[in-house]
This record gives C-alpha cells, sequence and structure tokens, in this order.
C-alpha cells in the first residue's frame, strides 16, 4: 500500500458486481482513495459479513461508518468531489425502476433457471419495457441528461451491460439504436475501463490495492 492511503476507508468490492462497479466509477470521479479489497460472492471474508451481514458488495468501512448501499457510497464519494456535476441531475425515479423492476426481470432472464417458474422470454420482455424507455430518452440526447454523463448514466448502464450479455444478437438486433450506443460508449470509456482492472483476491493474498490508482 503507497504511502499516504495507509488510513483510507476499506471497501470491499467484486469486480463483476453492477453495484460495485458504479460505486468504483463514483470513487474514481471523485478521486477518493480507498483500500479495495477484491472478493469474491462465492467465498465472502467473514470481515466483510461482520460489518455488512447481507454479504453483498460494495461494503464501504470509513472508520466507525459502514456504507454498504451502492448509491450511498456513490454519494459519500461525490460529496467529496464531483468534477462532473453528476448530483446536480435528477434522475432519482430512473435509477429506482432500475434498482426495482427492470433488476427483478433481469434476473429472472439471465439467470431463468435459479428462478422456479421464471418464463425467461417474457421476463425479458418486461426489462425490454424499461430499455425502451431509456431509448426514448437517449433519442433526445446522448445521455439520460443531456449531453453529458451524469449519475443515472452510471447508475444504470451497469445493468444494461448484463441485459445485453444474456442474449447478445438479440438485444444488438432490437430497435432501441440509442441506447446500443450509449452502452457501448460508456463501456469504452476510459472511466469503465479504469474500474475493471482485475485485482488479487484480498481473502487469498491478504493484498490491499490503491484505489482509485495514480
Amino acid at each position: 500500500m503507497p504511502a499516504g492511503v495507509d488510513d483510507a476507508p476499506i471497501l470491499y468490492s467484486f469486480r463483476r458486481c453492477p453495484y460495485a462497479m458504479r460505486a468504483r466509477m463514483a470513487l474514481s470521479i471523485a478521486q477518493t482513495p480507498v483500500r479495495l479489497r477484491e472478493i469474491l460472492l462465492k467465498d465472502k471474508p467473514a470481515e466483510m459479513l461482520a460489518a455488512s451481514p447481507k454479504g453483498t458488495t460494495p461494503v464501504l468501512i470509513d472508520g466507525d461508518e459502514i456504507i454498504d448501499e451502492s448509491l450511498d457510497v456513490m454519494a459519500w464519494a461525490l460529496a467529496k468531489r464531483d468534477p462532473e456535476d453528476w448530483l446536480a441531475h435528477d434522475g432519482n425515479v430512473l435509477v429506482a425502476e432500475n434498482d426495482g423492476a427492470f433488476k427483478h426481470h433481469l434476473d429472472r432472464y439471465k439467470y431463468s433457471t435459479r428462478y422456479d417458474g421464471a418464463d425467461r422470454e417474457a421476463h425479458r420482455d418486461e426489462a425490454m419495457a424499461f430499455i425502451e424507455k431509456l431509448e426514448v430518452r437517449l433519442a433526445a440526447s446522448a445521455y439520460l441528461n443531456g449531453d453529458k454523463r451524469t449519475l443515472p448514466d452510471i447508475a444504470i448502464f451497469p445493468f444494461v451491460r448484463p441485459f445485453r450479455i444474456a442474449d447478445e444478437a438479440w438485444f444488438n438486433a432490437a430497435p432501441v439504436p440509442h441506447v446500443q450506443a450509449w452502452l457501448k460508449g460508456l463501456m469504452a470509456s476510459d472511466l469503465f475501463q479504469s474500474v475493471m482492472k482485475k485485482y488479487p483476491l484480498w481473502k487469498e493474498t491478504g493484498e490491499e490495492v490503491r484505489f482509485p490508482g495514480l
């Protein structure tokens, strides 16, 4: 751990978790250093579970404060520094729908075998209703709140990404060209690429990583 960050907050993160992705992007934009502990959700460290028994990522530990909701981690970071004014734009309704109904249908579409009686195509169609709502907004501007990315873009696109991955050919053929371009651009961004680096597993190595990197 580089000098100067020994007492930085701890962040438990799972690289492929969309909730952890959006938290890492906010921390990166805010340039707020943390000691990242990379984990596997199928092998959760006892230390993380002691701090947050619900066992999901991200978990941020800042002294006696424990923040284990991704939007709260984003707000915590952006309250310190918000160079792109992500917090200045409305989008709470969209983000709430993403985290609620869309995530519900996404899980039952992508992982239909895990849910008794789940109709994969029916859940895909229900999830697509949200994608179509995004399409309407993105037809009018490059991002959900205008010509610059804001918090709703960063909070939502990590969930649209696995919706696409579930059946890439189907998604790429769907009549949502603005969503497709928006997703492609955000996935290719330096910000996203920088937070998707692979790190050693903390439980195996005890190695904390300075995040964001220099």
